[in-house]
């Protein structure tokens, strides 16, 4: 029986039959932009692959990666690949502690150091005695240079083999609750998740040559698979990269991605830049003219940087209903999906005939999805992990004793096969009626006000939940002016009204708290995939909880 098609095979492929196809376009400062075809992606690969090998390291070693989205992230990881080992991709936000547990919970036998915000700091997790080697665009760390390195080694030849079940990756959770844990990945998983995912982009775009922006983090499985791993597999994707925060428009005008991918999060924040322009009432006046509409729509989404994109996506975390219909409005074909790093982001989305407001879309092909008799979705996906890193206890708990695994989160199914996230099991929580709230829905409501950047529904054991919120960032500078104040005190409690009635009675909020500094990845109050951080926003706030309480208004200010 012949060997399975494997990631690697169809990088092999791209190296014949296209070595001349420009994959990455790398920005390196001053407004210069490097292009790599397939043949110098791989020839830097084979050459890093070859020095791997030569320092001795064990078959499967851990190799880690701590870098921002670049061009050299993709070779590095094909070189380990190559070479026989597993790759570690750390979160390049994150802080030294945890750069130092992942390093030293995967037993890390390398460290690749790339572009980076705050290396000084970071330096400080990293252990004295491990090699480290760095990427061009890395800052000034004092280790030896990938140039260098490949510039002296000669080049590894054939078609280097993995086995399906070898170890390609540890993705580490980015750690909402607790130690982020390690996820391992198969050769057969990635490349089945990245198989399915580039066979259901052709059937969308059909085979023409698209090009994407990567810019969400890559140690995170939805850019990792969607964006990495698909267009090795395709061949046909050309990846461009962002210079930085601050060219971040720029750099989305320059690549004029056809497919897009975001987060909820930053879904808004572009909605928000686009009302900080032009008001929500005015921009919404427009696009009901005829014909003027549809121009004032496609300029704001020039603008955007989106005019050219055929396909967008929104994943990580729920997107409000709303939001989707906006972005439909202006002609962006925005679809919200479902997954988890256990299933390598492979598991449901939305497409032109599935996309109910409210409802993540019908399982990829080859994903399996019962419901548990608690409401519990149970996935089973060709992407599947091999278990947790050192955790084979959890890793038995975390399966249905047929494979099933248990997502933990809470949802429903049409007979279409479309599925409704209703909540997470773990964020339920009861407030002195008894009954179980469950957050995120009513977060969605939340978010989907113009005045709001994010929110966090909260209210253990307390007479009722409450909501505290962060405002839009373009509102925050005009809160010194008592009137803007006194107005946006206003709205909010006719958000609060307004929310209130589509809710039932045992879910109603009390209030809404407007948070006294926006949560950040910075300030620990949101994860490197911008998912909020439940438990320490809450503990940060547990001191004045009852207080609000003892208030009459229902809008009050941290």
């Amino acid at each position: 029986m012949p060997s399975p098609t494997l990631i690697l095979d169809h990088v092999y492929n791209h190296e014949t039959t296209v070595p001349d196809l420009a994959y990455l376009s790398q920005p390196v400062g001053a407004g210069k932009v490097i292009d790599y075809t397939w043949s110098h992606v791989l020839e830097q690969a084979r050459r890093m692959a070859a020095h791997l090998q030569s320092r001795g390291l064990a078959p499967g070693a851990r190799i880690a990666i701590l870098s921002k989205n670049c061009a050299h992230f993709f070779m590095a990881e094909l070189a380990i690949w190559m070479g026989g080992y597993t790759t570690v991709a750390i979160f390049p936000t994150e802080t030294a502690e945890t750069v130092r547990y992942v390093l030293e919970h995967s037993e890390a036998s390398l460290l690749f150091v790339g572009k980076l915000d705050t290396w000084p700091l970071q330096r400080m997790g990293v252990p004295e005695s491990l090699p480290c080697i760095a990427f061009p665009l890395a800052p000034n760390t004092g280790f030896e240079g990938w140039d260098a390195v490949v510039a002296r080694t000669p080049a590894l030849l054939g078609r280097p083999q993995r086995a399906p079940d070898d170890l390609a990756m540890l993705i580490y959770t980015s750690g909402s609750t607790g130690a982020p844990k390690g996820v391992m990945t198969s050769f057969r998983a990635i490349t089945r998740a990245a198989e399915g995912i580039a066979q259901d982009t052709r059937t969308r775009t059909g085979n023409r040559r698209n090009r994407m922006l990567s810019y969400l983090p890559l140690a995170h499985s939805y850019e990792r698979t969607w964006v990495e791993a698909a267009s090795l597999v395709d061949g046909n994707i050309h990846i461009f990269f962002a210079e930085s925060l601050d060219t971040f428009l720029a750099d989305l005008q320059r690549a004029r991605p056809t497919l897009f991918l975001s987060v909820p999060r930053l879904w808004l924040k572009f909605q928000q830049g686009v009302f900080a322009q032009v008001p929500p009432h005015k921009l919404d006046r427009l696009l009901r003219i005829p014909l003027l509409g549809r121009l004032v729509a496609r300029k704001v989404l020039k603008g955007l940087g989106l005019d050219a994109v055929v396909q967008a996506g929104s994943g990580s975390a729920p997107i409000p209903p709303d939001l989707i219909a906006w972005y439909r409005r202006l002609g962006l074909q925005l679809f919200e999906g479902y997954a988890m790093t256990e299933d390598n982001a492979y598991s449901h989305t939305s497409n032109a005939q599935f996309n109910a407001p409210g409802y993540v879309g019908v399982p990829l092909p080859g994903v399996q999805v019962r419901m548990g008799e608690d409401g519990e979705i149970l996935i089973k996906s060709p992407g599947q992990f091999s278990g947790y890193y050192k955790q084979p206890e959890l890793t038995a708990e975390s399966f249905t004793s047929d494979g099933y695994f248990h997502t933990g989160d809470l949802g429903e199914r049409r007979e279409d096969g479309m599925l409704k996230i209703t909540g997470r099991a773990k964020e339920l929580f009861k407030t002195a009626k008894g009954k179980y709230v469950a957050p995120a829905p009513i977060e969605n409501h939340i978010n989907a006000h113009a005045l709001v950047e994010l929110s966090m529904v909260s209210g253990v054991g307390q007479p009722a939940a409450y909501a505290m919120v962060v405002l839009a960032e373009a509102v925050r500078p005009r809160l010194v002016d008592p009137n803007v104040r006194t107005q946006v005190q206003a709205e909010l409690a006719q958000l609060l009204q307004n929310v209130n009635q589509i809710l039932p009675h045992y879910e109603h909020l009390r209030m809404i708290v407007v948070a006294r500094e926006p949560w950040s990845i910075e300030n620990g109050f949101l994860t490197p995939t911008m998912k909020i951080r439940r438990a320490r926003i809450e503990a940060s706030v547990a001191p004045h909880v009852d207080g609000w309480y003892a208030k009459p208004s229902n809008v009050h200010w941290a």
